[in-house]
């Protein structure tokens, strides 16, 4: 079963917001993203969302294809990325792991292996959801049941043009949690609007049951507390990528726990 629901409810009951960092796999260098995680959960990280590199990735901003390209360039595809959660897992058995993508590997992986294998594979690795970019929910209503079955959580976006519709559809598939994209635009762009999303909010929950994580535009630990004072997860990408990107192989686990725990410490106070 998904470790996200016992997390998010341990974390409500102690009035603290979750902390979720996104990582692509395999970037910056190819065998330490499970070391990476590792420091990342030892910072304060209660969910990890550990992207799968993919060449189109159309709702990501420039740091965010840059770090795929480099990753698809050393061979990284969804196979990989699998068996950087098992080694993650050998170490660490208690954070929830994301995967967050598009539609074409999941797809390409089933086409390889065989229908369905992506979840069971997936599972079987230690994962406890999926995010897919490009699935909307009127489209994968299938693919939700068959997640579902097999124990893992499936995460969907919401943006603030969002329509009620939208809103009330994810609110009868999502688990998990819900993310919300705080701009417009793609990873990493604009200036985030806290008083906007303070005001998004409570039109998200009037549909949606499951916790809402806040991302996109947050990049420090000001922006990170004022989000996490209204949402249920506070959600950083981009930022922790240019960070990792400028570090050394062996400095690179140690920047990425010293950042967690800058934001960790905002977010509690």
């Amino acid at each position: 079963m998904s470790r996200i629901p016992e997390v998010m409810a341990a974390l409500k009951a102690q009035g603290r917001p979750a902390l979720i960092p996104y990582v692509t796999a395999g970037d910056p260098y190819v065998d330490l993203t499970p070391e990476i995680m590792l420091a990342l959960a030892e910072g304060g990280a209660d969910i990890i969302e550990l992207g799968v590199p993919f060449s189109d990735p159309m709702a990501d901003g420039p740091v965010i294809q840059k770090a795929s390209e480099r990753a698809l360039a050393r061979g990284i595809g969804a196979t990989q990325v699998l068996d950087m959660v098992r080694t993650f897992r050998r170490s660490n058995s208690t954070t929830p792991v994301v995967l967050m993508g598009y539609a074409n590997p999941v797809e390409a992986y089933d086409h390889r292996h065989g229908p369905g294998r992506f979840i069971t594979d997936a599972r079987e690795a230690g994962v406890d959801g999926l995010l897919v970019v490009d699935y909307p929910p009127e489209e994968c209503e299938g693919f939700a049941a068959q997640l579902k079955a097999a124990g893992l959580d499936l995460i969907f976006l919401l943006a603030p043009t969002s329509t009620e519709d939208r809103m009330a559809q994810v609110g009868r598939i999502a688990s998990g949690y819900v993310y919300y994209v705080s701009l417009k635009g793609v990873t990493g762009a604009g200036h985030l609007d806290t008083d906007a999303v303070a005001e998004m909010l409570p039109r998200i929950r009037r549909h949606v049951s499951v916790p809402v994580g806040v991302g996109f535009g947050i990049r420090d630990a000001a922006t990170a507390k004022a989000v996490g004072a209204v949402a249920d997860a506070v959600v950083i990408g981009s930022r922790l990528i240019q960070i990792l990107e400028t570090q050394t192989r062996d400095n690179a686990p140690l920047a990425a726990r010293a950042f967690m725990a800058e934001i960790r410490a905002a977010l509690d106070v």
